[in-house]
């Protein structure tokens, strides 16, 4: 199954959709799927239900931290070369999907909602591109990851 199957079928199974994407990735950059959804909880909605940076975006950005973090906090080079490899991944998310923000993707108002989640029924998910969207940036992620391999190799 690839990565965006995988996640996808986080999704499907409760996760929201950070934890979804960085479910997907967890184990093989050596952090346990506990600690990733654990990490990853606060981001649905858009963080937390507010809806501003796509929860699928932020967990796939966190997945690439996985494996491209800077190791030295102190190195500008460093920083900016991972800050490049986040900035990529979002652009290609953005042209695939038309933004970042979990508002304007879903279309809905800005400013926090109820806290509260939505309960996932049929209904939920038949008027909610969530699953795609998480679907979406795990597959980008899989492959921006297999590009850098084959350029490093």
């Amino acid at each position: 199954m690839n990565k965006g199957e995988q996640a996808k079928k986080l999704f499907l199974e409760g996760q929201n959709c950070a934890q979804a994407v960085l479910g997907a990735f967890c184990k093989e950059y050596g952090l346990d799927e506990q600690t990733a959804l654990t990490l990853s909880a606060c981001f649905g909605g858009g963080l937390g239900r507010q809806r501003e940076v796509c929860g699928a975006v932020s967990g796939m950005c966190m997945a690439l931290a996985l494996k491209y973090a800077p190791k030295d906090p102190t190195s500008h080079e460093q920083k900016a070369a991972f800050y490049a490899r986040i900035q990529e991944v979002c652009r290609r998310f953005k042209e695939e999907n038309g933004s970042i923000i979990c508002r304007e993707l879903l279309a809905l108002p800005p400013g926090p909602s109820i806290p509260t989640p939505e309960k996932r029924t049929a209904a939920y998910y038949q008027h909610r591109a969530c699953a795609d969207k998480v679907k979406s940036a795990a597959a980008i992620l899989e492959t921006y990851l297999k590009e850098q391999e084959n350029t490093s190799n």
